[in-house]
């Protein structure tokens, strides 16, 4: 079988895009792992398939680079609004289904794609730190000289502890900067199991965690190893977060078709 890919990034955080609306592209879970292989495949965070879905734009199927099924995935949703509009699909608002559910989402005369996240009901303590789900699961760990940490050892101490070892979580360390409406974010990811360039449920996460404004509307800028992104929501009180939005760049790198 041959598969037409397009390759997306958004802030360093890869994507393999299909468009499957015609294709009918059925791929087992090895198969998934070998493509998103940086050695002996095309390499990449993870695989996604647009699937038509009656009521909506499109369906965003969403693959983890283990090969198994995902959760959300916030800066993949913002790459598959890109690939949908260079397919010819032009909307002032997308509407789309993914796994945690409806999204929507714009494109700006600058090619900022702002993607509307879930609403978040709670912000949970655990021990000093705090978990959230924001489509996928988040442990933030606030930090100091972030980018001195190394991520790939204490992030895999955490995921794999024997409180998230089954379901697995995304661990993200965050570091607060002068400025109050900016963060820097690293994050290691549950399914690659190594640390991204970026993470747009865990850069979300991590801004609700840091809001500057204590209610009303907030928008926090947040600094990953890929580049920056903004989170724009309203904080209603500490259980809820509503009108949350993901902004930033997403890019296609290339296109090309490979034998499966």
């Amino acid at each position: 079988m041959l598969l037409h890919f397009h390759k997306y990034h958004g802030t360093g955080n890869d994507f393999i895009l299909a468009d499957n609306r015609e294709n009918n592209y059925f791929l087992s879970q090895p198969q998934i792992q070998k493509l998103c292989e940086r050695r002996f495949g095309i390499g990449a965070d993870g695989l996604m398939l647009l699937n038509e879905k009656p009521g909506y734009d499109f369906e965003m199927k969403y693959y983890n680079a283990d090969g198994n099924e995902g959760s959300m995935c916030g800066n993949g949703g913002r790459c598959m609004i890109k690939f949908v509009y260079q397919l010819g699909i032009h909307r002032e608002l997308y509407k789309f289904l993914a796994a945690d559910g409806p999204h929507e989402a714009e494109i700006d005369i600058d090619g900022i794609i702002s993607l509307k996240m879930k609403d978040v009901r709670t912000i949970r303590k655990f021990h000093n730190d705090y978990i959230v789900d924001t489509g996928s699961p988040h442990y933030i760990k606030m930090a100091t000289h972030v980018m001195d940490l190394d991520v790939y050892k204490k992030g895999h101490e955490i995921r794999h502890s024997k409180e998230f070892e089954d379901e697995g979580i995304n661990v993200n360390f965050v570091e607060l900067t002068e400025e109050p409406d900016k963060i820097i974010v690293r994050t290691y990811e549950r399914g690659v199991e190594d640390e991204t360039l970026s993470c747009g449920t865990g850069v979300t996460a991590a801004a609700l965690v840091c809001y500057h404004n204590e209610n009303g509307f907030n928008e926090v800028e947040v600094k990953t190893l890929g580049g920056s992104l903004s989170v724009e929501f309203d904080k209603l009180d500490d259980n809820r977060y509503e009108n949350i939005w993901l902004c930033g760049p997403a890019e296609k790198v290339f296109e090309g078709t490979v034998e499966i």
